[in-house]
């Protein structure tokens, strides 16, 4: 299988919905390319990061050359997977990137993600201490027949268990990957998710022009960015030696 071709198996971020990708698979089937988007059992409670790994093994299905991608919290099931089964890449998008032994929980004070979330926040004249509001930190920038479609789904649950799972690996498992952030990011400010690609993983990330959910708000430029990656040409930004994850993280406050 060339490049051009190889198949790509999408994981979301916290909610597992496969719902998320809708918009991505199609333009990716249509340049040519099997496509297939996880549903992850979210609000299954007894499901674990384990489990998420085994059913995005099972969609991998002995597929050849995959280009297994994955969003924000999927970052953490995703990697498992990829050391279970041989994977041509990993492509991260708005990702939590972990290290051995963290968890979902532990991730934001480690990482100190609270700390650039109110500076930025600050930065950009809003109010940190606001409740929080999926609207204005998600959806901020999706199209809004997007957002109607999205409420009416409801707001997907997500299971505690897989956020308690300490991260199993004792390093990135040894595959090229690649990372894009969004420029418009509230939930990872840029600064702060550039900052976390190189110190845990290596990568000097690319940067997309959207928010944390670029699936949804900027689809035909997230796909050509991941069949870019997957080809190796393009501006993907891709490590062929990923540091083992963890390696050179600072401690913030």
């Amino acid at each position: 299988m060339t490049p051009s071709s190889s198949p790509f198996v999408l994981v979301p971020g916290a909610g597992g919905e496969a719902w998320y990708w809708h918009r991505v698979v199609p333009l990716l089937r249509a340049a040519g390319h099997d496509a297939i988007a996880v549903d992850l059992p979210a609000g299954d409670e007894d499901a674990g990061l384990d489990d998420y790994a085994d059913l995005i093994v099972s969609a991998i299905d002995g597929r050849d050359d995959v280009v297994l991608v994955a969003q924000s919290m999927g970052a953490f099931s995703a990697p498992i997977a990829a050391a279970r089964v041989p994977v041509a890449r990993l492509l991260l998008v708005a990702p939590m990137i972990p290290a051995p032994g963290e968890t979902v929980n532990g991730w934001w004070s480690a990482t100190g993600s609270g700390a650039a979330w109110q500076a930025a926040e600050r930065a950009a004249g809003r109010d940190p201490d606001a409740p929080f509001d999926p609207v204005t930190v998600f959806f901020h920038d999706v199209p809004d027949d997007v957002q109607a479609e999205a409420w009416s789904r409801g707001e997907p649950r997500q299971g505690d268990r897989p956020c308690a799972d300490p991260w199993p690996l004792d390093a990135w498992p040894d595959v090229p990957t690649g990372v894009i952030v969004g420029r418009h990011d509230r939930l990872f400010p840029l600064a702060f998710a550039r900052e976390l690609a190189v110190e845990r993983l290596g990568i000097e990330p690319d940067v997309i022009d959207s928010g944390h959910l670029p699936a949804l708000a900027r689809p035909g430029e997230l796909a050509a960015w991941l069949r870019a990656a997957a080809s190796s040409s393009g501006p993907a930004a891709v490590s062929r030696r990923p540091r083992p994850a963890g390696s050179g993280l600072r401690s913030r406050p």
